[in-house]
C-alpha cells in the first residue's frame, strides 16, 4: 500500500470580478448595432469563461497548505464508525480535516504529515482497516452489503434464537441446557461482528452502539437471560442487514451516475478502428459512436447526424437532435445514427465524471439539520447511560423490587440510549435527495443547499440567456412597398449572409428555415459594411441597404408613418431593421432575444410557491419589461451593470430575507455570489459552473429552479418526520421501561426498528415526483 499522498485539495475561493466604471466588455450590445463589421466576438471568452463567473461561496473551504488523502473503509458506513474514526484520529498530530463519505465508505483525511504510517495504524487498530484510492484512480465497486455467506449464517441465528426462545418458554426455564446452547449457536453465528466492535469501543473509550449492545448481551447473560440475549443479538443482526441493504440502494442511486460511460471507445488509429480504454484516449483523439451505444467521453461532432437521449446528464428525456460541430456528453445514449466526433476531454474530466465528483463531495458537507443532529447525539447517549446507572442503583432503594429486575431495565435502556436511528435519519434523506436531483438534471452541491431552497422568499432572475435564449431571433417581416414578406426577407438574407453579426445570423437563420422550395439567395456584389448603421450590397445591380433606424436618417428617408412603425417596435425592446433601395424602404424587419417557451410556466410556478420573482437585466428598462410582461413577472429592472446587479440582491435580502439568483453569465457573478443560493443555468459542459455553483441547472429549463425548491421542501419535510419518529419511538420505550414493562427484545425494536423506519422513509426522496 502507498503510504502517502502528495495531492494538494483544490481551494474553493470566490473569484473577484473588477468592474470598470464604463460598460464593461461583454455588456449586451446596444440592440440597434447592426453594423460596423459584423464581426463582433466576445472578448470575455465563450461559455466557459462567463462560467468562471458563476461563483458562490463555497460551504467549506478546503483547509491552506494541506495535503489530502482518500481511503476506501468497507467497514465503515454508519455514523457510528464515523465517531470511533473521530476520536482515534482527531487528536492526532498533523490531522487538519476529516470528511466522511459514508455512503460510498470514503474517508478524506487533510494533513500536513510526511508519513501516513501513523493513520492507516490508527485506523486499523479500531478495526476499519483502509485502502489507499490514488489520484485519478477508478473506483472499484464496494462489495455486496450481504453476501450469500452472511445471510446462511444469519437464517442459523434467526432458527437458533427462535428455537431457544421457545425451549424458554415451553419449560418455563430460561436456564435450560438446551436453551443456552441454542442461545449459544445465536450469538457465535450473528454477534461476534458486534462483540468484536464493541470490545473495540470499549478499549477506545466510545460509547456507541456496539458498546452498549455488547453490555446489554453481556449483562443478559450473566443475569441468566440466554434467550433473550440471543434474540436480542439475531433482532439486531437482522436490522444491521436490513439498513446495510437499503443504504445499497441509495450508494448505488449515487454511484450509477458513474457507470453511465462505457470502460472502452471506438477509436480511429491509423486506418482502423481500435477498441481502447476510456483512461488511454487522448484529448484530440477521433472516436466513433453507434445507434444503441453510449457516448464515452465529451466530444465534438465532426461527422454525422443523431438523436441523443442527454437525461443521464440534463434529466430531459426527449432526444436531442445533434450534428456536426454540436458537444457530445459522455453517458449519453445514440438513439439513432452514427456519429464522428474529437474528444475535448479526458475520461476523468468529462461532464458525467465532474457530476459524479460533485455529488460525491456533497455528500460530506452537512446539512443544518444533519449538525443539529449530531449535536443533539452527543449529549444524548452519555444522558441516557448515565439514567441507566441510575436506575440500576437507584430502582432497588427506592422500590421493593430486586436489583435483578433494575438491572435488567438498565440493560433495556442501555439498548435504546444509542441514537443510531437519528444520526443515521440524516445522511440517507439528503443523499437521497441528491440523487433525485441529479436524475432530473440539477446538481445540489451539499445538503445546506438541498435544505436552505426551502427558505427562499425571492429569486432573481437574469434575462438573457436564463428566461430567453440568449441569441436574437426574427420576430416580423412587414413588406411596405410592392415586395412581398418572403422576397424581402430573401433580399434582406441575401445581404446578412456575408456577416457574422449575431443579429444579420438571425435574419440568415430565419430565412434558412423558410427556405423550402423558394429561390435560392441571392449573389451580392460590392458588399461593405457601414459602421453602427448596417450593411450595404449590390443585387441584380441594383444598390439595397439593410440598417437601423440611424441608417434610414442619414439617408433622409424618414417619414411620420414610418417613424410610428419603428417607434412601436423599439418600445417593445426589439431591434428594427429597414431594407432599402433607390426607390426608398421597401420592407421592415424586427430582430429580438426571444421568450423560452417554458419561461412563462416557470415563474408561475415560483408564485405559487410563495416566491417573488424578479427580473435583472442589463438591457434597456423597456426591453426589460416588455419580455418581463410576456414571462408574468411585475417586478423588472433594467440598464443594470454587475455592481447593479449586486446591490439588487442585497435590497432584495433586506426586503425578503432569503434570497436565489439565477444567471448564466460574467454579469451575473456578483449576484451569484452575494445571494444566498446561486443557480447557474446550462451548466452542462462548463466545468467552473459545476464546481462554483451552490445549484447547478444542467440544461436550460427555467421549470428546473421550482423543481429544486420544491425537492427541498420535501426533503425538509422527510428530515423532521425521521427525527420524530426517532426521538418518538425512543421516548415510547423510555417510559415503558422505566414502568418495568420493557424487554430487551423490544428495546432492540425501539432501536433499529426506528432505524429501518427512518432510512426507509428517507429513500422514498428516490422516488420524487415533480
Amino acid at each position: 500500500m502507498s503510504q502517502q499522498s502528495t495531492q494538494t485539495p483544490p481551494k474553493r475561493t470566490i473569484i473577484p470580478i473588477h468592474i470598470a466604471p464604463q460598460a464593461p466588455c461583454c455588456a449586451p450590445s446596444s440592440p440597434t448595432d447592426h453594423g460596423d463589421d459584423h464581426g463582433h466576438t466576445d472578448s470575455c471568452g465563450g461559455p466557459a469563461t462567463q462560467a468562471a463567473q458563476l461563483v458562490s461561496p463555497a460551504s467549506q473551504e478546503a483547509p491552506p497548505d494541506a495535503a489530502q488523502v482518500r481511503y476506501r473503509i468497507e467497514q465503515m458506513d454508519c455514523p457510528t464508525e464515523e465517531r470511533l474514526i473521530r476520536n482515534k484520529l482527531e487528536p492526532m498530530p498533523g490531522i487538519v480535516r476529516l470528511d466522511f463519505n459514508l455512503i460510498g465508505r470514503e474517508l478524506t483525511v487533510y494533513h500536513r504529515l510526511n508519513d501516513l504510517h501513523p493513520v492507516e495504524e490508527a485506523l486499523i487498530a479500531i478495526g476499519m482497516g483502509p485502502h489507499l484510492i490514488e489520484a485519478g484512480q477508478r473506483q472499484t465497486a464496494l462489495p455486496p452489503a450481504l453476501p450469500m455467506r452472511a445471510r446462511l449464517w444469519l437464517a442459523v441465528s434467526g432458527v437458533a434464537a427462535v428455537a431457544a426462545e421457545a425451549t424458554a418458554w415451553i419449560t418455563g426455564n430460561e436456564h435450560h441446557p438446551l436453551g443456552a446452547v441454542l442461545a449459544v449457536v445465536a450469538i457465535l453465528t450473528s454477534g461476534l461482528p458486534t462483540l468484536k466492535r464493541g470490545w473495540i469501543a470499549l478499549r477506545h473509550f466510545t460509547l456507541n452502539i456496539y458498546f452498549l449492545m455488547t453490555l446489554a448481551v453481556g449483562g443478559a447473560l450473566i443475569i441468566g437471560r440466554w434467550s433473550e440475549a440471543a434474540m436480542v443479538v439475531f433482532l439486531f443482526a437482522l436490522a444491521e442487514a436490513i439498513e446495510a441493504l437499503s443504504l445499497e440502494r441509495a450508494r448505488h442511486a449515487i454511484q450509477s451516475l458513474s457507470a453511465l460511460a462505457p470502460d472502452t471507445a471506438q477509436v480511429w488509429l491509423g486506418s482502423n478502428w481500435v477498441s481502447q480504454p476510456v483512461e488511454q484516449v487522448r484529448i484530440g483523439a477521433r472516436i466513433r459512436v453507434r445507434a444503441g451505444e453510449r457516448v464515452p467521453l465529451d466530444a465534438r461532432v465532426t461527422q454525422g447526424q443523431a438523436a441523443l437521449n442527454e437525461a443521464p446528464i440534463t434529466g430531459e428525456s426527449l432526444p436531442v437532435d445533434k450534428q456536426e460541430g454540436d458537444t457530445l456528453y459522455a453517458g449519453t445514449i445514440v438513439t439513432n445514427g452514427v456519429l464522428e466526433a474529437l474528444v475535448t476531454a479526458a475520461a476523468s474530466d468529462s461532464t458525467l465524471a465532474r457530476v459524479a465528483r460533485a455529488i460525491q463531495e456533497a455528500q460530506s458537507q452537512r446539512a443544518p439539520m444533519q449538525r443539529f443532529v449530531d449535536q443533539f447525539a452527543r449529549y444524548y447517549t452519555p444522558i441516557v447511560v448515565l439514567l441507566a446507572l441510575a436506575t440500576a442503583v437507584l430502582g432497588p432503594l427506592l422500590t421493593t423490587q430486586g436489583w435483578l429486575h433494575w438491572v435488567y431495565q438498565a440493560l433495556v435502556m442501555l439498548v435504546i440510549a444509542c441514537p443510531c436511528a437519528l444520526v443515521v435519519s440524516t445522511p440517507v434523506t439528503v443523499v437521497s435527495g441528491l440523487a433525485a436531483a441529479a436524475r432530473r438534471g440539477i446538481l445540489v452541491k451539499g445538503g445546506a443547499h438541498l435544505e436552505g431552497g426551502r427558505l427562499l422568499k425571492a429569486i432573481a432572475l437574469d434575462k438573457t440567456g436564463t428566461l430567453t435564449h440568449g441569441k436574437p431571433a426574427l420576430t416580423l417581416v412587414r413588406s411596405l412597398g410592392t415586395l412581398s414578406d418572403t422576397e424581402a426577407l430573401r433580399l434582406a438574407a441575401s445581404l446578412d449572409h456575408h456577416s457574422a453579426h449575431p443579429v444579420a445570423q438571425a435574419v440568415v437563420q430565419a430565412w434558412q428555415a423558410r427556405a423550402a422550395g423558394q429561390p435560392p439567395l441571392s449573389d451580392v456584389t460590392a458588399f461593405h459594411s457601414m459602421h453602427g448603421l448596417g450593411v450595404r450590397g449590390d443585387i441584380d445591380q441594383q444598390t439595397w441597404h439593410l440598417g437601423n433606424h440611424r441608417l434610414l436618417e442619414d439617408l433622409g428617408l424618414c417619414s411620420p408613418a414610418l417613424e410610428a412603425q419603428l417607434a412601436e417596435i423599439e418600445q417593445t425592446g426589439q431591434t428594427a431593421l429597414i431594407l432599402i433601395n433607390r426607390a426608398g424602404p421597401q420592407a421592415l424587419l424586427a430582430v429580438s432575444d426571444t421568450l423560452r417557451p417554458e419561461s412563462a410556466d416557470a415563474v408561475r410556478q415560483l408564485q405559487e410557491l410563495g416566491i417573488h420573482p424578479v427580473m435583472l437585466s442589463g438591457d434597456n428598462a423597456l426591453a426589460a419589461r416588455h419580455m418581463a410582461q410576456q414571462a408574468g413577472i411585475d417586478d423588472a429592472r433594467g440598464n443594470l451593470l454587475p455592481d447593479d446587479k449586486l446591490k439588487a440582491i442585497e435590497d432584495l435580502i433586506r426586503e425578503h430575507g432569503h434570497v436565489g439568483m439565477v444567471g448564466d453569465g460574467v454579469n451575473d457573478g456578483p449576484a451569484l455570489a452575494r445571494a444566498h443560493i446561486g443557480l447557474a443555468m446550462g451548466a452542462a459542459g462548463t466545468a467552473t459552473a459545476l464546481e462554483a455553483a451552490d445549484v447547478a441547472i444542467m440544461d436550460d429549463d427555467p421549470r428546473k429552479i421550482a423543481t429544486f425548491v420544491r425537492l427541498s421542501h420535501r426533503t425538509s419535510a422527510v428530515l423532521k418526520q425521521n427525527i420524530a419518529l426517532a426521538l418518538g419511538i425512543k421516548l415510547v420505550f423510555f417510559a415503558l421501561a422505566l414502568t418495568g414493562h420493557a424487554t430487551l427484545w423490544m428495546a432492540v425494536f425501539a432501536d433499529m426498528g426506528a432505524s429501518l423506519i427512518v432510512v426507509f422513509n428517507g429513500l422514498r426522496l428516490l422516488r420524487f415526483k415533480d
